[in-house]
């Protein structure tokens, strides 16, 4: 079993979307609290980084798809909304797309 599974990117993604939601309610919100805003900073970045690759990684081994990798690591350090959103539509786009040995293929 591998330890890179497409719900285990999810989770992830939308932890690191909470963290960079906080990181602005804390810079823009609050007046700008320094060690608030430089813990939540620097967690954003580690997170970033650490989720691009990984989800380039989880795309050659196919676990989930370019288009997501993508869009994790290039849209994600400016907004990892766009990586959260991309995992709710591949979920979505997987959820109708029949698979497993009961799939009837045309």
């Amino acid at each position: 079993m591998s330890l890179i599974t497409f719900r285990r990117l999810e989770v992830a993604s939308f932890i690191h979307s909470t963290v960079y939601l906080s990181l602005l309610v804390c810079a823009f919100g609050l007046g700008k609290p320094q060690p608030e805003t430089f813990i939540l900073g620097l967690t954003h970045g580690l997170m970033w980084i650490t989720m691009s690759l990984i989800c380039i990684y989880a795309a050659r081994i196919r676990v989930i798809p370019f288009w997501l990798a993508v869009t994790v690591a290039i849209l994600g350090g400016l907004g990892p909304f766009c990586g959260s959103v991309g995992f709710v539509i591949e979920d979505r786009r997987r959820r109708r797309t029949p698979t497993g040995p009961r799939a009837v293929k045309a």
